[in-house]
């Protein structure tokens, strides 16, 4: 054990959108700061997802404390009451060496856990989750959203009835609490914050959509050469398929369909790249309307990582 005294509870959390430059920064800001990286990013969780996800290489990992990176296997789906847990048992770990702690990613849904309520904490387990694909697969969406009004006689609310999976996560989720929508609702904004009692300084590093683009282009292309086709049929012995997030997440999704004939391979470096340019634009709506008071900086012209958080 070192000498060091407890930390400040405070969260340090580096947010922005896909390609935009989050690692670097990070890995500088961590290194002049005595802190350690939490990650926050939706797909780092999975052994395996490495090219794809664009994971810190070991060299990166090496040079600062990495957490909740490498921890489920890709047939284990995480959720946000799951993480969390995780999340404040690694920053009072953090804290308690007496280093600082610096969240990293830009996936809205787990981002929300370090300054609002998570989802209401039902864990749908797994023969739940293959019981719904199995009816959405004898008799379509149109099975589950029959079932789940059955289930919600009062109606569904705002949910997208037209979204397969949400409406697979709604009743799955109705059938493992035997609860309704709007009790899980209320359950949801009666919950308390996870992070309650700590501080969260946000910043958000941002480009010029020019700039972000190129690096999406240069960020395919160096991932095709890396092997990402390999990457994914490897996964696929593993599990894939039976993680809907993990299948369906960028550049997996494109790949699983030339793997399948459904595409050709030679249109592979475009397709991911024109859906990454789509995510990105539902990230930043996302980021402009759901994020709290935050700093945005401009990676670009942002020459010393330490000054991040105002050092």
């Amino acid at each position: 054990m070192s000498g060091r005294t407890q930390a400040e509870r405070v969260l340090h959390v580096l947010t922005g959108c896909t390609a935009v430059g989050k690692t670097e920064w990070a890995l500088g800001w961590a290194e002049s700061h005595d802190a350690e990286i939490l990650s926050c990013d939706s797909l780092l969780f999975y052994r395996g997802m490495d090219i794809g996800t664009a994971k810190p290489s070991a060299s990166e990992l090496s040079r600062v404390r990495h957490h909740l990176i490498d921890i489920r296997e890709v047939s284990e789906p995480m959720n946000a009451a799951v993480y969390a847990s995780l999340a404040r048992s690694a920053a009072e770990d953090i804290v308690g060496r007496g280093r600082k702690v610096l969240v990293v990613g830009g996936s809205g849904f787990y981002l929300r856990t370090f300054f609002a309520p998570v989802a209401d904490g039902v864990d749908v387990p797994r023969e739940v989750r293959e019981e719904v694909s199995r009816r959405l697969e004898a008799g379509g969406l149109g099975a589950l959203v029959a079932e789940l009004l059955r289930l919600n006689p009062a109606g569904l609310g705002a949910l997208d009835t037209a979204n397969p999976r949400r409406v697979s996560n709604a009743l799955g989720r109705c059938l493992a609490s035997g609860k309704t929508l709007a009790e899980l609702a209320l359950d949801f904004a009666r919950a308390e914050r996870p992070f309650v009692g700590w501080e969260v300084r946000l910043v958000r590093l941002d480009r010029d959509p020019a700039d972000l683009d190129a690096r999406i282009h240069a960020r395919v292309e160096a991932m095709l050469r890396a092997g990402l086709v390999d990457e994914v049929s490897r996964l696929l012995a593993h599990g894939l398929r039976s993680n809907p997030s993990a299948c369906r997440a960028i550049g997996y999704r494109e790949t699983l369909e030339v793997l399948e004939g459904k595409e050709p391979p030679g249109g592979l470096a475009l397709a991911i790249a024109k859906n990454t340019r789509a995510l990105v634009k539902k990230q930043r709506t996302w980021f402009r309307t759901q994020l709290p008071q935050h700093q945005r900086v401009d990676a670009s012209a942002l020459l010393e990582p330490e000054r991040l958080f105002l050092g």
